[in-house]
């Protein structure tokens, strides 16, 4: 083969391996798979119009967690951000299929893990904290707050006790616009990530039976146990 011959074979294979190696040209139906393409990852946070809400490093950090474990529905991504004060919007729920920001949400913290921001967190029963990292969503259920969803924590010694802690998402109505205006934050958990009465099953409905959900905290102990 000659000099030139190389030349266009290799050029040739650089311009189509990104065909061959899409989500599209790979036989399967998964839009939501991973790439190596940092400028990919970014031109998706941009298009989802998360700018100003959620931090580019949370997203990809969450979306880091979504790759490396094993997710039964692979269309639906939440994040939480407890960096945020309580009184803001934290919680996002993103189809990652249809690259859209589904909802921003109210979301509340455990009573335990501080007053206006989420600092200090727990594992243990009874400790009436939130626990951070990746989840996976579970069954719903009708309990004493209502239409409620289990969630199994993936990081063991970080939040591999919610379930029996019975750690869920339910609605409650602390987590209003209302509970901020009458009391001046976001009512409190006992370390369930509680959500708007009124978008609770909505929310719930999206996001059941085996999505991802990440929370996520700046806290630096859990940064260093997780294996994210």
């Amino acid at each position: 083969m000659t000099r030139v011959s190389i030349f266009f074979a290799l050029a040739l294979l650089v311009f189509i391996s990104p065909f061959i190696l899409s989500p599209e040209n790979n036989g399967s139906n998964d839009s939501a798979m991973p790439t190596n393409s940092v400028d990919t990852l970014y031109t998706r946070y941009n298009s989802l119009n998360l700018s100003g809400k959620l931090p580019y490093p949370i997203f990809a950090r969450a979306m880091g967690g979504f790759h490396a474990f094993h997710f039964k529905n692979n269309q639906i991504l939440t994040i939480i951000d407890f960096t945020k004060v309580s009184t803001e919007r934290r919680c996002y729920v993103i189809d990652l299929k249809a690259n859209k920001l589904l909802f921003e949400s109210l979301v509340a913290h455990g009573k335990n893990s501080g007053v206006d921001y989420a600092q200090t967190f727990s594992n243990k029963e009874h400790s009436l904290m939130s626990s951070p990292g990746f989840y996976s969503t579970a069954e719903t259920y009708l309990g004493k707050h209502g239409y409620s969803l289990r969630l199994d924590g993936l990081e063991k010694g970080i939040n591999d006790h919610a379930r029996t802690r019975a750690i869920v998402i339910h609605g409650a109505d602390y987590v209003s616009e209302k509970f901020i205006r009458k009391i001046g934050r976001l009512g409190r958990s006992w370390g369930c990530p509680a959500l708007p009465s009124n978008l609770n099953k909505e929310i719930i409905d999206y996001i059941k039976n085996g999505t991802c959900l990440y929370i996520h905290t700046n806290n630096q102990s859990y940064l260093a146990q997780s294996p994210i």
